[in-house]
């Protein structure tokens, strides 16, 4: 097997970004193989002890309905007053819609005593990335969102998760709209983020 090259990998990293469900096109569908394949590759992430502390709940076609429905009324349901704003609750009902797949990425605590939680969320923070990056690769965008209501307990009852699981976050994925100009980023110097230790 050929490896990619180390300039391939860094290409597709560094073009990778966030596209949001407005940018997606909600009216073409993303193939149930593909999604299997970009999953699968969020799974050979790395994990102690292989707890595979991950579970995908993919939401497509009319299921987007029954998610946007459940985001708006658990928000108004769990948000303090102090905190209640308009355009996040038409947020909530709309960005399902937008996008033709939304993935709800649960933290699945497989662990046990011997894994702290910690290294299964950053193991499944991992997952996400190769999802990402994979997505990238077949051309598809990818927006990964992390309401304050998905820690909610009303959230958990209604995915159908155990209260040590965790749902860190739903991510949409769709084929970016035609014409769409690929967002740009800039990184600070990487000298600026090192500390090298010698001797």
């Amino acid at each position: 097997m050929s490896l990619p090259s180390l300039t391939d990998t860094t290409t597709l990293i560094r073009h990778r970004r966030s596209i949001k469900p407005v940018d997606m096109d909600a009216a073409r569908p993303v193939d149930a193989a593909l999604l299997t394949e970009l999953i699968e590759n969020a799974t050979w992430a790395p994990n102690h002890g292989l707890t595979e502390p991950w579970h995908f709940h993919v939401f497509s076609g009319a299921a987007r309905q029954g998610l946007a429905d459940s985001l708006r009324s658990l928000y108004q349901q769990t948000t303090p007053a102090a905190e209640f704003r308009e355009d996040k609750l038409k947020k909530m009902g709309d960005n399902p819609l937008l996008a033709p797949v939304i993935i709800a990425c649960v933290m699945q605590r497989n662990g046990g005593a011997k894994i702290p939680v910690q290294e299964e969320l950053e193991a499944i923070s991992c997952a996400l990335q190769n999802l990402m990056l994979s997505a990238t690769a077949a051309g598809l965008g990818s927006f990964w969102s992390s309401p304050p209501l998905l820690d909610t307990a009303e959230f958990q009852t209604w995915l159908g998760i155990r209260p040590e699981d965790r749902c860190v976050g739903l991510m949409y994925l769709g084929w970016p709209k035609a014409g769409l100009n690929w967002p740009r980023s800039m990184r600070q110097p990487v000298e600026t983020k090192i500390s090298w230790h010698h001797d």
